[in-house]
């Protein structure tokens, strides 16, 4: 079964506990709205990745930690587009949640999402119930505070901050946490492969900030031009499009690098090269061929 299967039915076996009955159902129906049609599940599929590089001999529990990664960012993306952050109008070329029921149902959405994902995680630990400990504790890191992605957030309300930790704790620590995750849940050491998820995230912020400047909404599936109008932190505004172009490319280079020796590393980092690639606008990739 390939990655994208395994991890849609893990997504969907997860969003039907939080169906069950006596469930409100326009919060449930919120909910799945938030995680379905699926977007690139770069996370999920990075932690199956690095799962099968070190030798999968739990991939129920990788495919857990998976979904329960991509839930988590699922959140934050239905938190990032409410009116008091972004007010965004659109998610993945759709309306956004908000828009789509309303304000309230938004807010819980996303908080049944953090919190359904650490009860995936409880549930699929029976397993190896050994692994649970340093799972739970490599993807609660990713989310809450002081490096997590609620401090990425957090620092747009900062006076001033650092580009590269404000891109590696909004962006970064899921990335951090997916290959974290992937060895974890294949009892490899998880430290091992923080460099690689923090040099991937940091090339994802990068390359999100320069599809924001240069793509159009209908490639993008969300507003573009969020960056200025929103005073954010940018690579493309720090660096200049060239600068943040090349800036990509030294990341790629630096999370093929990092890649731990294990049975697959080898195919393992030609698919974060391909990947990386494919994170460039249609514009700009046409171009660099």
């Amino acid at each position: 079964m390939d990655a994208v299967t395994r991890i849609e039915r893990a997504l969907n076996a997860a969003i039907a506990l939080a169906e069950g009955p006596g469930s409100p159902p326009r919060l449930a129906e919120a909910m799945r709205y938030a995680v379905f049609p699926r977007g690139a599940r770069l996370r999920p599929r990075l932690v199956l990745a690095v799962a099968g590089a070190v030798g999968d001999d739990q991939p129920g529990l990788a495919e857990s930690a998976g979904a329960a990664i991509e839930l988590l960012h699922c959140a934050s993306l239905v938190h990032d587009d409410l009116p008091c952050f972004d007010d965004a109008a659109t998610r993945r070329g759709k309306p956004s949640l908000h828009r789509a029921f309303d304000e309230p149902l938004a807010v819980l959405a996303g908080d049944a999402l953090i919190v359904l994902a650490f009860q995936l995680m409880a549930r699929a630990a029976a397993a190896a119930p050994q692994r649970l400990g340093p799972l739970m504790l490599t993807i609660g890191d990713s989310v809450g505070m002081p490096t997590g992605i609620v401090a990425g957030q957090g620092w747009e309300s900062e006076p001033r901050c650092d580009l590269t930790e404000y891109q590696r704790q909004k962006t970064g620590s899921l990335f951090a946490a997916a290959t974290a995750a992937g060895a974890a849940a294949a009892g490899a050491d998880p430290d091992a492969w923080r460099l690689l998820g923090d040099r991937l995230g940091e090339a994802y912020q990068v390359a999100d900030d320069i599809r924001d400047a240069v793509s159009d909404e209908e490639e993008l599936g969300k507003p573009i031009g969020q960056d200025a109008a929103h005073h954010r932190p940018s690579a493309v505004l720090q660096l200049g499009l060239p600068g943040a172009i090349a800036r990509l490319e030294s990341l790629a280079a630096d999370a093929a690098a990092a890649i731990p020796p294990c049975p697959g590393a080898e195919g393992l980092r030609a698919v974060i090269l391909l990947e990386t690639q494919r994170l460039l606008p249609r514009s700009l990739a046409v171009r660099a061929a």
